[in-house]
């Protein structure tokens, strides 16, 4: 029996298949789970045609997580369809290109205003569209940077990343009478669409590959996409508010 058996699981963020969103999708399919993924704009064809590279292909639903209107559509259609939802993943997050690069100083409010809203707010907006298809409890997880550090380049979206992992504990605090979880994992860099539109991003991959002490492979998705599956699943029943950090243990060293 596989640990995510019977399970229906929505998963957001699946692009191309170098997406962290995809090697969760595959895994979770892989464990047993029936899946579904969102998209929404100009980016709905590419996760339709990526979807066909999964095991089994998945229903990709319409879903701009700033439109109240697609968050109650897709909710109601996993309600009738399937009637509950057991796990979801976030994978969401955008910034303005001013808030990324070398001039820290370069973005205004109405930039990072956006950066917030769309990668660290969106949780909530997650949260309500589960909370009432989780009727029996659940997880939502969600992907993130660590947020501890001041990195290069990456500015304005390591402040709305912590904003994230803040907000994931004041989830977990809110969601856990009704059985919910609410947990991230912090993944090292990844040569993923989202990494390279980052200006500066190659300093981290760099960086990464020399001092992990398990070592890192910035293409190889396979270890984030199986602790996002541990984390959906029934075998961490009382892990929530947490951030597992899945980057070769790059995290725990010190200069």
């Amino acid at each position: 029996m596989s640990i995510l058996d019977g399970k229906k699981i929505l998963v957001t963020g699946v692009l191309t298949d170098d997406s962290l969103a995809f090697s969760v999708a595959k895994q979770a399919q892989e464990a047993g789970a029936e899946i579904v993924l969102t998209s929404f704009g100009r980016a709905m064809r590419l996760t339709q045609r990526t979807a066909r590279k999964l095991p089994t292909e998945p229903e990709v639903l319409e879903l701009d997580i700033g439109n109240p209107d697609d968050v109650a559509a897709v909710r109601d259609h996993i309600a009738s369809t399937w009637g509950r939802l057991d796990g979801a993943l976030h994978s969401i997050g955008f910034a303005p290109e001013n808030c990324l690069g070398d001039d820290f100083w370069a973005a205004d409010w109405s930039d990072v205003s956006v950066a917030v809203e769309i990668s660290a707010y969106s949780l909530r907006t997650m949260a309500d569209l589960c909370r009432p298809l989780m009727t029996d409890g659940g997880s939502i997880v969600g992907l993130t940077f660590d947020a501890t550090r001041a990195w290069p380049a990456y500015n304005w979206m390591g402040m709305a990343k912590a904003a994230l992992e803040s907000l994931n504990r004041y989830l977990a605090r809110e969601l856990g009478p009704e059985q919910i979880r609410c947990n991230l994992v912090a993944a090292g860099p990844m040569r993923t669409i989202a990494a390279k539109s980052i200006p500066g991003f190659a300093q981290f991959e760099d960086e990464w590959v020399k001092r992990a002490p398990l070592g890192w492979d910035v293409r190889e998705a396979e270890g984030v996409g199986k602790s996002c599956v541990a984390l959906l699943s029934d075998w961490l029943p009382q892990t929530t508010g947490s951030i597992i950090h899945v980057d070769g243990g790059y995290h725990a060293l010190g200069a």
